[in-house]
């Protein structure tokens, strides 16, 4: 039986972006302190966590004392060395679990997991070389986007191929970077489903979000999407599914195209997810304390949409928009506190209740 972690427990967050900044606020409404580890200088989330170490990954000895001063381990972002992660979990518990990371961490271990799993991707193939590149773009066709295996985000590291006779250009654009070759996928639109397991195997799923995005960016998520009865409930399944062959513990973002045929899953986060940030206006148990409360051994709250919401990402100058939007009755704004400004750079969201 699970121990749940007592109130006045510290929860080590890997990572002070946004993310773990919103993280840190979640854990601090049921009475927990934050424990933010960052390489970087003055973070988002150190604003509002109890306590920051300013650190490399690779630092044994910060992370050794790190891992010492908390109760459990979680993340916001899925890129952490595996030197890190051998430390921290020898001596604290870490959620979610190494196979998650190590599963999402390159796209093609993700793509033939999914498959293996039984779901339905996007056709794929392995490139590691321009002879390889050839081979992928005989297998797969045109149109198709080569993308990093490792890291790359918000549309960084991949390139969209029109046709054969860009192929060349496109895997000289990869530096030599292992990829992935996806085929291009037909879709009427695209979701997400954000979903939580607690450490006894409750499983737990917000309502699907209709994503837009922009440049490879994020722009909305609204809820209700416009999906018919039977997508939504295939696209909550697909999620426990995952959750459940993953032995998971914490929230996910599982991303979908809707395509004639059914649903196709795009790719999966570890962790919270900018497709979730509408449940902190729509719902009473919101992404973030769902989180914090798996992590901490608690049960999953009610994630029940209580609104419709449409969240917008507010990236770069979209912050002279600030005062404007603050003036509207029907809108929640939550900025990340980022001290500069910079084109593609998300800087908050604002939740608008469009029925409630």
């Amino acid at each position: 039986m699970t121990t749940p972690l007592p109130t006045g427990s510290t929860i080590g967050i890997l990572g002070g972006g946004q993310l773990g900044r919103m993280l840190s606020v979640a854990a601090s409404r049921l009475g927990f302190k934050s424990h933010i580890y960052e390489p970087g200088a003055n973070p988002p989330a150190g604003q509002v966590a109890d306590r920051v170490t300013t650190a490399a990954y690779e630092d044994a000895e910060a992370l050794t004392a790190f891992a010492q001063s908390v109760d459990v381990v979680t993340y916001e972002f899925e890129n952490i060395p595996t030197s890190a992660l051998d430390i921290l979990e020898a001596l604290k518990p870490l959620y979610p679990n190494r196979e998650a990371l190590r599963i999402s961490q390159d796209r093609l271990t993700e793509k033939t997991w999914l498959t293996d799993l039984g779901l339905q991707t996007a056709p794929f193939a392995d490139v590691t070389d321009a002879q390889t590149m050839a081979q992928a773009v005989a297998q797969i066709g045109t149109p198709s986007i080569l993308k990093t295996r490792r890291f790359g985000y918000d549309g960084k590291g991949q390139v969209r191929l029109k046709s054969p006779d860009e192929a060349e250009a496109a895997w000289a654009d990869m530096n030599d970077a292992p990829s992935v070759l996806e085929g291009f996928v037909n879709f009427s639109l695209e979701i997400s489903v954000i979903a939580a397991r607690s450490q006894d195997g409750q499983v737990s799923a917000f309502d699907p979000g209709e994503n837009v995005h922009e440049d490879g960016i994020l722009r909305t998520t609204t809820v209700p999407a416009k999906l018919p009865a039977r997508f939504q409930t295939d696209a909550v399944l697909a999620a426990g599914k995952i959750l459940n062959a993953l032995e998971y513990v914490g929230v996910m973002g599982v991303e979908f195209f809707v395509t004639p045929t059914g649903l196709i899953v795009n790719e999966i986060a570890p962790r919270v997810h900018n497709s979730g940030h509408w449940t902190q206006n729509g719902c009473a148990i919101d992404q973030f304390e769902q989180h914090i409360r798996a992590v901490a051994g608690w049960p999953l709250g009610d994630g029940t949409r209580h609104a419709d919401v449409v969240m917008e990402n507010l990236i770069g100058d979209d912050m002279d928009r600030v005062p404007a939007l603050a003036a509207e009755g029907n809108v929640a704004l939550h900025l990340y506190g980022k001290a500069e400004t910079k084109p593609g750079r998300k800087m908050g969201h604002a939740n608008r209740i469009t029925k409630g």
